[in-house]
């Protein structure tokens, strides 16, 4: 076969064709020069300071500077938690060589026991080793000038002064306030699945409990960073740039200092818990769980000492206020008087004889009533001035479960309140599906009896009780009990908690009155049974009491305290509002195992109000306190 040989058309062909692809070459190669030409523009002429900067063993770093935690304030401006300076000796374990021997080499110039080794060996193991960890908190004087002297000898080892978390007036405000702690890993965990890991970057301390706690992405602020030059034994030379941080809100909250004290003088040695409300909005004016226990202890670290100290009978790390758990006793009277009246199942004017007890027809046992004659001829008034049990007995046994359940989940028991911290129980509010899921057994009419009289199963909180009194006395209009009142941020202030639920509504209006009337006759008639209590007062106040239960009493016993171990004694309850026409406060009393609301819950309600009534609140505080 004889080969055809290439036309001069074929030879023109490829030369266009080398020729396209050298151009485009040529552009390609043009276009990398002129990249190569820009970075090493950009490199030696606009970032050469930088650059000049990294060279020696010289470089940059980006340290982030932990934003101020904003402070806390009662409502008359008094500071309840502050920031003081301390200083702490701090590690960055990346950057020491061997760590173990620097540890037992510094230990030699600062004193520091095995326990703190043992803390910070356990703490860098769950974070990260870039990450400045605290060796040992608020050194004195004496410890800093001694390691400052040998700095140089400990790369990565540093003097920083830092502010602390300080809560000035200690247990008084433990359960209410919080208290911050330092970072665990759950928490870092959390923070980064939140997508808020950067803003803890310098951050050691995070709320815990309390306001501390549900407040804190207000408190806390957002993190600034300073770029600095170091040498490469990592000793700062200087700052190049920095961006400030933004330090946290402050809030003002709605409790008075000097109420809060009154609270804490009045149950003294005693376990229990006091709310005070504001009736007008419901604000939280007072709250206080005994015992308490100092929050500083937290702050730094507590040791394995004081912390077993706290893990007592008393219980004092329980908030008693929120998360105490109390059958509220005579103290629901008056709600369960409103039911039955809105029930028809009385009338202002029925009165029923009390022999002093109550018995199901054809049943043997009798449910007593306090007062083992009885009271009489009993309406709703004398029943709720006086506390018959057996009028409520009959209440109840005739309104049936299911009418009582519905009707208090409506005041918020069995529910939790709404109050801004965490620490919270709904309690219970028995139903018939509640005891059937709880105990697998259905529900008897006789089980009705006790819970007309607040008893049996139920159980409610302090703040529970102190809400469900303050929707009753502005006749259903609901104020959920809150502790913070604004939030401030330099030339901002942010109202907080200023909503309302929706009320409660009634059938009949009146039967507010009726129920209010009756409380305010059980402490202005002599027959009432805070009488005794409110003797001379110069405000016009109302109230009722409670004394619940424990341990259950034998058909035919009576009840004698001394007999009984002091656990296992009657916890005094008391509700109360004042002034009567135009309610300004509200308070809720529990003090355990200590008898009668009548004699024990009373007299301290009256110490709250003398204090909030007085001419000169703050002279009374003090006086009271010495």
């Amino acid at each position: 076969m004889i080969k055809q040989r290439p036309t001069i058309r074929d030879h023109s062909a490829e030369a266009n064709l080398f020729a396209r692809r050298a151009f485009v070459g040529f552009i390609f190669v043009l276009g990398l020069v002129a990249i190569l030409l820009s970075n090493l523009y950009t490199i030696q002429v606009e970032e050469h300071t930088d650059y000049q900067t990294r060279s020696n063993d010289n470089r940059i770093k980006v340290i982030p500077i932990a934003p101020n935690r904003g402070l806390i304030y009662d409502r008359n401006g008094v500071l309840l938690a502050e920031n003081k300076p301390v200083y702490n000796l701090e590690v960055i374990p990346e950057d020491v060589d061997d760590l173990a021997k620097s540890l037992e080499q510094v230990s030699k110039i600062i004193s520091i026991s095995e326990s703190q080794k043992n803390d910070f060996l356990d703490d860098i193991k769950h974070t990260r080793r870039f990450k400045s960890q605290v060796l040992k908190a608020r050194l004195d004087e004496t410890e800093v000038a001694q390691f400052a002297v040998n700095q140089h000898k400990f790369p990565g080892f540093s003097i920083e002064a830092r502010l602390a978390r300080y809560y000035p007036y200690g247990d008084t405000l433990t359960h209410a306030l919080g208290y911050v702690a330092k970072l665990n890993r759950k928490e870092l965990n959390k923070l980064e699945q939140e997508d808020q890991a950067t803003n803890y970057r310098a951050t050691h301390d995070i709320g815990k409990l309390g306001i501390e706690k549900y407040y804190e992405q207000l408190l806390h602020g957002q993190v600034g960073s300073q770029r600095v030059e170091v040498n490469n034994r990592g000793r700062v030379i200087r700052t190049l740039s920095m961006t400030p941080p933004q330090p946290g809100s402050d809030l003002v909250l709605t409790l008075d200092i000097g109420l809060q004290q009154i609270a804490q003088h009045a149950l003294k040695d005693m376990r229990g818990a006091i709310v005070v409300m504001d009736a007008k909005d419901g604000g939280v004016l007072a709250l206080y769980s005994n015992p308490s226990y100092d929050p500083n202890l937290f702050v730094h670290g507590i040791s394995s000492k004081d912390y077993k100290a706290l893990l007592n009978p008393d219980r004092p790390l329980i908030n008693r206020a929120t998360q105490g758990r109390y059958a509220p006793a005579s103290t629901v009277k008056p709600h369960m008087a409103i039911l039955a009246l809105e029930e028809n199942i009385v009338t202002e004017s029925t009165t029923i004889w009390d022999p002093g007890f109550f018995q199901i027809q054809n049943v043997e046992h009798k449910w007593r009533d306090w007062r083992r004659w009885g009271h009489g001829h009993v309406d709703v008034y004398k029943a709720i001035e006086e506390s018959c049990d057996t009028y409520f007995y009959d209440a109840a046994y005739r309104l049936g479960i299911t009418k009582i359940s519905n009707f208090m989940a409506r005041f918020g028991f069995g529910d939790l309140s709404g109050i801004d911290i965490h620490e919270e129980t709904t309690a219970i509010l028995p139903s018939k599906e509640w005891k059937e899921g709880r105990f697998k057994e259905s529900w008897w009419r006789g089980d009705t009896i006790s819970v007309g009289i607040g008893q049996g199963y139920w159980t409610a909180t302090p703040i529970q009780i102190a809400n469900a009194t303050n929707i009753l006395v502005n006749k259903g209009i609901n104020h959920p009990p809150h502790l913070a009142q604004v939030a401030k941020k330099e030339d901002q202030v942010t109202q907080i908690n200023n909503e309302e639920k929706p009320p409660v509504v009634l059938s009949n209006p009146d039967n507010w009155r009726i129920a209010i009337d009756a409380m305010h006759n059980t402490v202005k008639k002599v027959t009432g049974t805070a009488h005794r209590a409110f003797k001379g007062v110069n405000y016009d106040p109302a109230g009722k009491t409670g004394t619940a239960q424990v341990v259950s009493i034998a058909q035919g016993e009576r009840y004698d305290a001394k007999s009984l171990k002091e656990r296992q004694r009657d916890n005094a309850i008391y509700i109360g509002f004042a002034p009567y026409e135009n309610p300004q406060i509200v308070v809720s009393i529990v003090v355990e195992n200590t008898g009668g609301g009548s004699s024990v819950g009373a007299p301290i309600a009256r110490q709250l109000m003398d204090y909030y009534f007085a001419a000169n609140p703050i002279e009374l505080a003090r006086n009271t306190a010495q």
